[in-house]
């Protein structure tokens, strides 16, 4: 019953153009080529060597037409899943403008019973259809999950987020005017039902990337709410894009647009992988650890494994064992009960904890030898620099002769006229103070002049 309600709601969900506005067909040289249906359609040049028409085979047994457009400069992919009602002959002149002013290689595709792609669309054959050309840029052109960027526009917002809930290691999303779910799209409703077709709403919260929503505020199609709902449900969304103004089929021709978008391939190409790959592996572990518990101890520890600092033995965050988690590791032999070692401070001479005996006393400056209490502790004479010298280190020197036990000069005071400390007869018996304040008398005793 329900694979006959999504089958009547694919009839009203696709709407390919009739007639196609390209065709393809096959030269001499057995390249492909295309042929515009259409006058006001542009023509992909026939010998542009950047250009690689290419016809997919899918599991379900349909033939779908791609474009792949290289750039030399480009880091990343961009998979590009356009809206409804469009085909790559009408989108040919939007991809060589995404892959030169977004610095990327660009694959776009039709889907099955679009364009010159066999098979009638449905569900279930988009999904099948971006698959085979993930499948393609693996095999052909080598580009692997952590290069590529999937880009979903409408209802290619469905294959899209499909095929990157299945890539753990996918580089980034981008959605254009994505919506919640088909059925969401004609009403309001809060449930999911059985014959609803791209449920993005269930689909959004597996993806592992970073995710840029971008969505017109007046688009009269899918409401600006369904951009808003699947920015808030990502698990690492990106800043959104909201074109004031913006309608279901113009957003391209915004300036907002291009830079916001530029800007966002800027960041995927200038994110560490390494980093967003340890990322990745931590949130693809958790689940392995909440299985091997019970559903007791999963709702006990759950709150353990956010709060509390994980083990680093087993860097574990629920490991609430006292052995690891609380006690000092010691830095010699990385036990944490060892006790011995890691309280007690090391010895600067031999780095050994449980030496007392000389990390404890300080160090002679002389002989480095810590038990030495002989010199250490006694301060050195200036003289001759030997700590037990107390006749000469304790006693002030003379200033004349600077010997230390000279008493007899250090303990005078110096005549300022001649500066002899040994000068009795200006300061101890000349009581005149002749020689110091009148001039020297003739040796004769007579007075000049």
């Amino acid at each position: 019953m329900g694979c006959m309600f999504s089958q009547l709601a694919a009839k009203f969900a696709f709407f390919p153009p009739t007639p196609p506005t390209y065709q393809i067909e096959k030269r001499e040289n057995g390249k492909l080529a295309v042929v515009s249906s259409s006058s006001s359609m542009p023509i992909p040049v026939a010998d542009d060597c950047s250009l690689d028409i290419l016809l997919i085979d899918t599991k379900r047994g349909n033939k779908i037409v791609a474009f792949y457009l290289k750039n030399p400069y480009a880091r990343l992919t961009l998979l590009y899943s356009h809206g409804n009602a469009a085909d790559l002959g009408q989108l040919y002149d939007l991809f060589v403008q995404l892959k030169v002013n977004l610095r990327v290689n660009l694959i776009g595709y039709d889907y099955s019973g679009y364009g010159a792609s066999t098979g009638k669309p449905s569900e279930s054959n988009t999904y099948a259809d971006i698959e085979a050309v993930y499948q393609c840029l693996q095999t052909e052109y080598g580009v692997s999950q952590e290069d590529l960027i999937l880009y979903g526009q409408s209802v290619g917002s469905g294959p899209t987020l499909h095929l990157a809930s299945k890539l753990p290691r996918l580089r980034g999303v981008v959605l254009h005017s994505g919506i919640l779910s088909g059925l969401r799209v004609l009403c309001h409703v809060k449930f999911t039902f059985c014959f609803d077709i791209y449920t993005n709403i269930n689909k959004i919260q597996k993806v592992k990337c970073p995710v840029l929503v971008i969505h017109g505020t007046e688009d009269d199609v899918v409401n600006w709410l369904h951009g808003n709902k699947l920015w808030k449900m990502a698990r690492e969304p990106f800043e959104p894009l909201w074109i004031k103004g913006g309608g279901h089929c113009n957003l391209e021709l915004y300036p907002d647009y291009i830079s916001h978008l530029f800007r966002f391939i800027q960041e995927m190409e200038n994110m560490n992988s390494k980093i967003h790959l340890n990322k990745i592996r931590q949130t693809l572990q958790l689940p392995t650890r909440s299985n091997n518990t019970t559903s007791v101890s999963t709702n006990r520890c759950f709150w353990i494994k956010c709060w509390r600092p994980k083990c680093p033995e087993c860097l574990k965050p629920s490991c609430c064992s006292i052995k690891c988690s609380w006690k000092m590791k010691c830095p010699s032999c990385w036990i944490p009960s060892c006790l011995k070692c890691c309280q007690i401070p090391k010895c600067p001479s031999s780095w050994i904890p449980g030496c007392q005996e000389c990390c404890q006393i300080p160090k002679c400056p002389s002989c480095w030898i810590p038990s030495c209490l002989e010199c250490c502790q006694i301060p050195k004479c200036p003289s001759c620099w030997i700590p037990s010298c107390l006749e000469c280190c304790q006693i002030p020197k003379c200033p004349s002769c600077c010997i230390p036990s000279c008493v007899k000069h250090c303990q005078i005071p110096k005549c300022p006229s001649c500066l002899r400390p040994s000068c009795s007869c200006c300061r101890v018996t000349c009581f005149n103070w002749q020689c110091c304040v009148e001039p020297k008398r003739p040796i004769n005793g007579k007075q000049d002049g």
